[in-house]
C-alpha cells in the first residue's frame, strides 16, 4: 500500500507511527494493496479553511476526509479494486485539546481520528444511529488490534 504522511502542522507528528497505523488498517479492512492513501496534518488555521470551504462550518475540526475513487472494504469473495483511497486532514492542535479532555495522549488522539478518517474513505458514516455503532464498533475493534500489536496499553501510551 502507498500511504504518504505529510506534516504542514509544524506539531511534530509521528509521521512513521500513522503511516504504519493507515497500512494495518488497510490490510485488515482487505483494501487492494496498490490502493494509495494520503494523510496530511495541518495546523488550525488551515484545518479551519477547509472546514469552511467544504463543509460551511466555521473554525478548525479534528480531521475531515476527501475520497477520491470511493474505495471499499474487500471481502473473501471478491477482489477489491486498486486505486486512489484519497486524502484524510488531521489537526493536531485541536486533538491534542481532545486528548487532554479525554485523559489520553495525543497520539492516542491522532491513532483514533487516523483511523476514523480512513473508515470514512471506505464509505462509512454515523450519520444514522445504525451507522454510528457499526462504524464505531470497527473503529474501536480495529484501534484495539492496532495498540495490542504495538504493545499499547489500550493506546493510552505514546
Amino acid at each position: 500500500m502507498s500511504v504518504e504522511v505529510n506534516d504542514e502542522s509544524g506539531a511534530g507528528v509521528d509521521a512513521e507511527r500513522l503511516a504504519a497505523l493507515a497500512r494495518f488498517l488497510l490490510d485488515r479492512l482487505r483494501v487492494h494493496p496498490l490502493a494509495e492513501l494520503s494523510v496530511l496534518a495541518v495546523d488550525a488555521e488551515t484545518m479551519a479553511a477547509h472546514h469552511l470551504q467544504w463543509m460551511d462550518e466555521e473554525g478548525p475540526t479534528d480531521v475531515m476526509s476527501f475520497p477520491m475513487d470511493e474505495l471499499r472494504p474487500g471481502s473473501e469473495d471478491d477482489d477489491p479494486a486498486p486505486g486512489l483511497l484519497g486524502d484524510v486532514v488531521l489537526c493536531p492542535e485541536v486533538a491534542a485539546t481532545q486528548a487532554r479532555a479525554t485523559g489520553h495522549s495525543t497520539a492516542h488522539e491522532l491513532d483514533l481520528l487516523c483511523a476514523h478518517g480512513v473508515l470514512h474513505l471506505l464509505g462509512y458514516d454515523h450519520a444514522e444511529p445504525e451507522e454510528e455503532r457499526d462504524m464505531f464498533a470497527l473503529q474501536t475493534r480495529l484501534l484495539g488490534e492496532w495498540w495490542k500489536v504495538r504493545g499499547l496499553e489500550a493506546g493510552l501510551t505514546p
